[in-house]
């Protein structure tokens, strides 16, 4: 295992510049910004005090938007989702901890979509890693990784936030 402490705050700098020169780019106003449960909330939490955004964080559980929902069940202790806020017609930012094969980001905005229709949605990730099987790009990384099929990043957290590299 390979402790990833210090990068992961490297990275966190990356993907906050990267946000910050998105959110100029797009000239996205007053954003609301979403965390996905679990690590992409951590990392949401973390860039949510950077950026000094005035509405509450909104965190999303895709528990039940997967696509492979019917075939993993469900955690008992499943918390539901909170998005304090009106989506429609809003600038979101959409934040993960790692973009894999995209169907995490897929359900994710499917959900987002359940609640309203966003003005556009920015998706930053504290990794993106190779192995997609959907179509989906980040906006703004934090760090890149390739890994072979049998390895997963775990990110473990919220206080110190930390990554390893896990063998199955």
């Amino acid at each position: 295992m390979i402790d990833f402490r210090l990068s992961v705050e490297k990275m966190l700098d990356r993907l906050h510049a990267g946000l910050v020169a998105e959110i100029t780019r797009r000239e996205l106003h007053d954003p609301l910004m979403i965390g996905i449960h679990t690590g992409g909330g951590w990392i949401a939490e973390k860039l949510h005090a950077r950026l000094g955004l005035h509405e509450p964080l909104g965190l999303l559980n895709i528990s039940f938007y997967r696509d492979d929902f019917s075939q993993i069940g469900i955690h008992p202790r499943v918390i539901p989702s909170s998005l304090p806020f009106r989506i429609d017609g809003r600038d979101i930012i959409l934040i993960d901890d790692v973009l894999h094969t995209g169907r995490t980001i897929r359900a994710a905005l499917n959900e987002i979509f359940d609640y309203g229709r966003p003005a556009q949605v920015v998706l930053g990730v504290l990794i993106d890693r190779n192995g997609r099987h959907i179509p989906v790009q980040a906006d703004c990384v934090g760090g890149r990784m390739d890994l072979g099929p049998d390895e997963k990043i775990k990110l473990s957290g919220p206080d110190p936030l930390a990554l390893s590299i896990q063998c199955s």
